[in-house]
């Protein structure tokens, strides 16, 4: 029978939970603007973590670990930039220039197929109203998505600035790898002793999941995207390179990036090319990678170990993305991961607990 200040205890570490949460909430929401580069910082130390560690094991002191890795990410942002801005500045140019005539092939495809359904089917299923209602949506949501991509051209602009890439990111990220064993020493200091190796087996848990998932995600990324960009330039895709590059960052959601490559491809193929060899040979490029991913890179990279499933990716990163925009989806994953850890946790004292077992009866 507990006490009464075992009970009053117990209120207060649950009133204290609860208003942490709603703490971090409210400071999301009210933060979330001004959050995207002390967000990229932290996903960057956290990345760098483990090799600024070994670092500092072999004698290197942590300031100069974390500046020497820091320096060296920014390296080799740079030299991405300097070796695939040109070209994909040339396909966004060739992009803009075939766009009235992707708009044109639309229309002039959903009229055939307007006209095929009206010699199959009857006049009187297929009217003049039917054809023009069909081309008047096609053409609004073509301005919809004409709107939508430079909505998110301007806001990636607006939120992604030179300052923030040059300046705050990498001086916030230095600071954090600097100190991170200090900052996590300093949280497990504020953890309740009775719940501190609760808390640390769960911490670690995530830790293992979140670490996995990331670094296996973002190979698999790299390795799809340069697969894709390699293989649809060969095969002689006008904007190969964009779509291939694009298709391989999109795989962080699962089905997405080979879907929307395959589709955007196959369409591009189609016009550019006018045959069925180079539609099927497009084709086959995202069903070979597909199954490259599936039964090669995911198994070896990611395997059983990540435990977080593909629907629950899904819908982390949309809700994210919903409530808070791109920060939203930096987040998602690992709150995604946090949440599944701590409700197999619970789960498993449910299974484990007399209110599971109880077999009496009515």
């Amino acid at each position: 029978m507990e006490t009464p200040a075992e009970i009053a205890a117990r209120r207060q570490r649950l009133l204290l939970i609860l208003g942490t949460i709603a703490a971090l909430l409210f400071a999301l929401h009210l933060f979330s603007s001004i959050l995207l580069p002390f967000v990229l910082a932290a996903l960057i130390a956290y990345l760098l973590d483990p090799i600024a560690d070994r670092l500092e094991a072999v004698g290197v002191p942590r300031g100069l670990a974390a500046i020497l890795l820091v320096v060296a990410l920014l390296a080799l942002i740079i030299a991405f930039l300097l070796l695939f801005y040109p070209l994909i500045l040339a396909q966004i140019s060739i992009l803009i220039s075939l766009i009235p005539q992707y708009i044109r092939l639309l229309g002039d495809l959903i009229q055939q197929s307007l006209l095929w359904l009206e010699e199959n089917l009857g006049p009187e299923f297929v009217d003049q109203r039917l054809r023009q209602l069909a081309l008047n949506q096609v053409n609004t949501m073509i301005g919809w998505l004409t709107g939508a991509i430079a909505s998110v051209v301007g806001g990636g602009v607006q939120l992604i600035n030179v300052l923030t890439l040059i300046v705050v990111t990498p001086i916030v990220a230095f600071y954090l790898l600097r100190d991170w064993p200090k900052i996590i020493a300093r949280l497990d200091s504020w953890v309740p002793r009775r719940y501190a190796p609760t808390v640390r087996e769960i911490a670690a848990e995530i830790d293992r999941i979140l670490s996995a998932w990331v670094r296996g995600q973002a190979l698999v990324c790299l390795i799809l995207a340069l697969f894709y960009a390699t293989a649809l330039t060969a095969a002689g895709l006008q904007l190969g390179l964009i779509v291939g590059l694009t298709a391989g960052i999109l795989s962080f959601i699962p089905y997405v990036g080979t879907l929307t490559g395959f589709v955007v491809g196959v369409g591009m193929a189609a016009a550019q090319f006018g045959t069925w060899s180079g539609v099927l040979t497009i084709a086959a490029i995202f069903v070979f990678g597909n199954v490259v991913e599936g039964y090669v890179l995911y198994p070896r990279l990611l395997g059983e170990r990540v435990e977080l499933h593909a629907v629950w990716v899904i819908f982390a990163l949309f809700a994210g993305g919903a409530v808070f925009g791109f920060l939203g989806v930096l987040l998602a994953v690992p709150i995604a991961a946090a949440i599944g850890v701590i409700v197999r946790h619970w789960l498993r004292r449910y299974l484990a607990s007399e209110l599971y077992r109880d077999e009496g009866r009515l």
